[in-house]
């Protein structure tokens, strides 16, 4: 019985670990990211001169797609899509729960910390990325790259 018990705790340990590593990898790739969302919020708000709101919102957009694409070729490169459509679904999923949640949460936290508290357009949208950010690694590590996926799984 202890013998089941060690077993048993090697796996879980051995699933900390790679769990800790791919939550290590997703906040590098997050942090690309949030360079490529401030950067895109910037020319969005200051250059063209939008409304902060949709700025936050195409500059989200950006960087949810930048993401993806890292995050299918890095953060989850040991759980590959079996073919091109299976990424162009992962790709629909990510965005419907990533850019769901980076969407909504963002321009909510937006309103709240800019329109309502008046605070700084940059400096909020940093407080609304890290928050995000905590769902988004889970809805993408059992949603979007699910490690028992299967392309019969997938088709169906």
């Amino acid at each position: 019985m202890k013998e089941n018990g060690s077993q048993f705790s090697a796996l879980s340990s051995e699933w900390d670990r790679r769990t800790f590593f791919r939550w290590l990898k997703f906040n590098a790739v997050g942090g690309i990211g949030i360079g490529v969302q401030l950067a895109a919020l910037g020319v969005f708000r200051s250059w063209l001169e939008l409304d902060y709101l949709l700025a936050t919102g195409l500059a989200v957009e950006i960087a949810v797609i930048h993401n993806f694409l890292w995050h299918e070729r890095f953060t989850w490169a040991d759980r590959p899509a079996p073919r091109r459509v299976h990424s162009l679904l992962r790709l629909a999923k990510f965005n419907a729960s990533n850019g769901a949640v980076s969407i909504a949460g963002n321009l909510v936290l937006m309103r709240l910390l800019v329109g309502e508290a008046k605070l700084n357009y940059v400096a909020s949208n940093v407080v609304a990325i890290v928050i995000c950010s905590l769902v988004n690694f889970l809805l993408s590590d059992r949603f979007v790259f699910e490690a028992g996926e299967t392309p019969a799984a997938i088709s169906s």
